[in-house]
């Protein structure tokens, strides 16, 4: 069975990722058949090959959670651009609310 899911790669303490379709069997970092893109965390940024990833899931391949709200936000044009923070990431300062109570 194949599977399209996230492969980590970076150094320690700066984590990216690729997209990848590869054997259920194989180790997470092991030996891939394709790669679809990327996905980068720290600086919020991503890319996805949707026809590719379409062609497998079509094929039979399944998509990891992760992978497929990637592919919903590359579907719908909304994918994470390089320098945008995301919304739900930034943290709210509690020492405001704090003081305006």
């Amino acid at each position: 069975m194949v599977k399209i899911r996230l492969k980590k790669t970076g150094a320690k303490n700066w984590i990216s990722f690729r997209i990848v379709v590869c054997d259920i069997r194989k180790q997470r970092d092991g030996k891939m058949v394709e790669e679809l893109g990327y996905y980068d965390p720290r600086r919020s940024d991503e890319k996805l090959d949707v026809e590719r990833l379409e062609y497998w899931v079509s094929q039979g391949a399944q998509m990891s959670e992760t992978v497929e709200t990637i592919y919903k936000r590359a579907k719908d044009g909304k994918s994470k651009v390089y320098g945008q923070p995301d919304p739900y990431t930034k943290k709210k300062n509690f020492k405001k609310d704090a003081a305006a109570n």
